[in-house]
């Protein structure tokens, strides 16, 4: 908008400047050609007059006065002898100008070109005596016109180059005042496309938009106190639903241990299961709810630390599949990650537990660590089934659970949780296929020093 703005000024100055000066540049150009026509007109009839005359002294004062001309002006003085004076001076071309001034007819400038003036003004004025028969011919150079001419279109062009530099400074300073109160509004339209829906807008510049940040911002509180009101409601919630559902849990696992029933505990085994998958669902909703209300802030971390804790709790789980947890990568010991306490430890247990559940029995999940410029690197390869593009674009998506494995037991909110958590700690989790097979959960996080 400011370039449209800025274009928008200058052309209005552009305009404003060729309507101004080129006429005046114009009308300018005319006087000089009109008053240098004149006088050499002037210059022309005065020697025809002494031409005319047909006396000796009349003669010699015509040879003086042209070579005082020749001498003073860019032009040069041509004569025709009469019956009374042979003037010394260069004999005119005989051409219809001349033939037309023998006869004595009125004098009309050559100017050489329609348009402007050619190299030589050429003026033929008969003698005042027709019956003598003689004319005289200034050719005038236009050089030293030409040079003017320029000056007065350069000196314009010129001044029209310096006010349109300074129209474009001006608009570019004029637009960003015009725009500033825009551009907060598209701030804090960013912040809230982040998820940040504390931002608001300062209410300022010209009525229009003074009454749009007020709506923005009424808006923006509106939204962030229903916001607000859903998460505590999806954290009370779950946090209310997890005490019965351990308890039921309990009770289930009671009656699975006193029933000798096949089929009764079969059925007990199938709602153990399902209580199992619901702690699952209602655990991760509770994580989510804290995170989107972002209670810590991130700060810099081990993150050989923290991978290293995550590894020794879940080999143990691998060991028992036959699953081999190795650990790879370029990163020492004390390289550092910007995330908020805990985050990272939830998002390997969510990424490891994908992991060891669709990793064949006998199968390796590699963790990596590296550097790359001013982001940390974390994956996990698995050597599972993997999964398809269109799979990729919703694994991320809450509630969305594959085909594969996961698809069996999994609640859909680990890749969702993992997402959440990367993204609050200003990182970013990609997914993508590993090499020879599986999946490859990339996560790049800021580096803390």
């Amino acid at each position: 908008m400011n370039r449209q703005l800025i274009r928008s000024y200058i052309l209005l100055v552009a305009v404003a400047i060729f309507l101004f000066t080129v006429p005046v540049a114009f009308t300018l150009t005319k006087q000089l050609r009109d008053d240098t026509g004149v006088s050499v007109l002037r210059e022309a009839k005065t020697m025809a007059l002494l031409l005319g005359n047909g006396d000796r002294t009349s003669c010699d004062a015509l040879e003086q006065m042209a070579e005082a001309y020749r001498a003073e002006t860019p032009g040069k003085v041509e004569a025709t002898p009469t019956n009374g004076c042979v003037p010394k001076l260069p004999r005119p071309e005989n051409d219809e100008a001349l033939a037309r001034a023998l006869k004595g007819e009125k004098p009309e400038p050559d100017w050489g070109a329609d348009f402007i003036w050619g190299k030589d003004l050429v003026v033929t004025v008969p003698a005042r005596a027709s019956d003598r028969g003689g004319a005289v011919r200034i050719v005038y150079s236009t050089s030293d016109m030409t040079g003017r001419l320029w000056q007065i279109w350069g000196f314009r062009a010129g001044l029209a180059v310096l006010v349109l530099a300074a129209a474009a400074a001006i608009g570019a300073v004029a637009a960003r005042r015009i725009t500033a109160p825009l551009r907060e509004l598209n701030a804090m339209a960013s912040r809230f496309s982040d998820g940040d829906l504390t931002a608001r807008s300062a209410v300022t510049g010209p009525t229009e938009t003074q009454t749009l940040a007020r709506t923005l911002n009424q808006a923006g509180e509106r939204l962030d106190t229903l916001i607000a009101s859903q998460r505590i409601f999806v954290a009370d919630a779950s946090h209310q639903l997890r005490t019965p559902l351990t308890a039921l849990r309990l009770s289930l696992d009671n009656i699975a241990d006193g029933v000798d029933d096949e089929f009764v505990r079969e059925d007990v085994e199938q709602a153990t299961a399902e209580v199992v998958r619901m702690s699952r669902l209602v655990n991760g909703l509770l994580v989510l709810a804290r995170a989107e209300a972002k209670v810590t802030a991130a700060e810099p971390l081990s993150l050989s630390d923290i991978v290293n804790d995550r590894l020794a709790v879940w080999r143990p789980a691998a060991d028992e599949r036959g699953v081999t947890v190795a650990l790879g990568g370029s990163a020492d010991g004390r390289l550092l990650v910007l995330t908020s306490p805990g985050h990272l430890d939830q998002v390997l247990d969510n990424v490891l537990s994908n992991a060891l559940e669709v990793s064949p029995d006998g199968g390796t999940i590699t963790v990596r660590m590296e550097t790359r410029g001013d982001e940390v690197v974390l994956s996990v390869l698995d050597e599972g089934p993997g999964m398809s593009d269109p799979e990729k674009s919703r694994a991320f998506d809450r509630f969305w659970r594959g085909q594969g494995l996961t698809g069996r037991s999994g609640s859909g909110l680990g890749l969702a949780v993992v997402k959440q958590l990367v993204t609050d700690d200003g990182g970013t989790v990609t997914l993508r296929d590993a090499p020879g097979g599986g999946l490859c959960v990339e996560i790049r996080l800021r580096a803390g020093g």
